[in-house]
């Protein structure tokens, strides 16, 4: 065991569970919004919840990174986002490099107000944009059509945005590898400073989960990520995780989401909001639940769930998160944000290595190309016994 004083960066997530409409791929805490939202109450019971877990757990270290998540935050009303980034000012300090960063989507609704996002200090945008193509948004229920995705990204550098991300899905119900790949490019030449490139899962607890549509082959699947992620490399857009890249220099890679993956810690505030809090190492890292109903979460008081990560599982935990990173990890970082001797990794390591999933270079253990495919494989290593 390494006890360690240094306790990891902190970021603050929160969480805005409203949509327009419910997506069927969505498995996240959001709901459609019935008549209107009640913005002011919920701003200030986000702000009552930051204060109760910053009392709690006395914290003291300053924020690097916001991130405005959901449902669909750029519903809410610049005024009312003011109002919360006015009250977290109050409630903390906030690096001066702080990333700041707002999910939005892409219809005219939201871009009409990303220059007066900008101007509430917010300096990174995540756009929703899924496909370009009109009759995959539809089949995947988004609002927006395609002109309105491209005319998005137009809104964002015209607002200031230098630094904002698209992101899209692949695997679509019917899509052919060249529709994926065509996304793919469109995106690129709007020039985001980052794209998210993920496929489509069905997720228990979604419509289609329960009424699956019929998915592309695996072999087109596959080529298509392929096709698609040769071209982002070919137009400088490095993949740094697995479902992540960014252009030019690691400056465009998202701070908040790199804290989860490099095991930081973060408050999580909002209905449904997850948060992970290092107190002291090993023995007390704790994970925070905040309840999921928006209804409830407005009736006050409600309980937090908090539970401590067992010793046990913290190789897993580190491992589920720093593995998705293309740089991986030293075992000095992995003793430093666990307070865990590097003998704990002893064993799946080992094993990785021999099965020619993981690749030790410079001290580094990071995926094989094959373990970068094969990374549920891997990760089962880790699980204790």
């Amino acid at each position: 065991m390494v006890r360690s004083n240094r306790l990891p960066p902190l970021s603050l997530y929160i969480h805005f569970p409203w949509c327009i409409r419910k997506c069927p791929y969505c498995d996240f805490n959001s709901h459609a919004v019935k008549e209107s939202i009640p913005e002011a109450e919920y701003i200030e019971a986000l702000l009552r919840d930051l204060a109760r877990d910053l009392e709690y757990f006395g914290l003291d270290r300053a924020v690097v990174s916001i991130f405005m998540g959901g449902g669909t935050p750029s519903l809410f009303s610049p005024p009312m986002l003011d109002r919360l980034l006015a009250g977290i000012r109050g409630l903390v300090s906030l690096a001066v490099d702080c990333e700041i960063t707002l999910e939005a989507n892409p219809g005219t609704f939201e871009s009409g107000k990303f220059r007066e996002f900008r101007a509430l200090g917010i300096n990174r945008l995540s756009i929703g944009i899924q496909s370009f193509q009109d009759r995959h948004l539809q089949t995947l229920g988004r609002v927006h059509s395609a002109a309105e995705a491209i005319t998005a990204a137009e809104i964002a550098v015209a607002a200031g945005f230098e630094n904002f991300n698209l992101d899209l899905m692949f695997g679509l119900p019917g899509q052919s590898e060249a529709e994926a790949f065509d996304d793919v490019r469109l995106a690129t030449g709007l020039r985001p400073a980052h794209i998210s490139f993920y496929q489509l899962t069905l997720e228990p607890n979604t419509y289609f989960h329960k009424f699956p549509p019929r998915l592309p082959d695996d072999e087109v699947i596959f080529a298509a990520q392929k096709r698609s992620q040769a071209w982002l490399a070919e137009h400088g857009y490095s993949q740094y995780e697995v479902s992540a890249y960014a252009s030019t220099s690691t400056a465009n890679q998202c701070r908040h989401n790199r804290n989860y993956w490099q095991f930081g810690d973060y408050l999580g505030i909002g209905a449904g909001a997850h948060g992970k809090i290092s107190q002291a190492l090993p023995s007390n890292i704790v994970r925070t639940a905040k309840p999921r109903n928006p209804e409830q979460y407005l009736r006050e008081p409600w309980t937090v769930s908090r539970s401590r990560i067992e010793l046990n599982q913290l190789p897993l935990e580190f491992a589920m998160n720093r593995l998705r990173l293309r740089d991986g990890f030293r075992l000095s970082e992995f003793e430093v944000a666990t307070g865990l001797s590097g003998e704990a990794l002893a064993a799946p390591l080992r094993n990785g290595l021999v099965e020619g999933l993981l690749e030790l270079a410079d001290g580094f253990y990071r995926c094989s190309a094959r373990g970068w495919d094969f990374l549920d494989v891997l990760l089962e290593k880790f699980v204790p016994e």
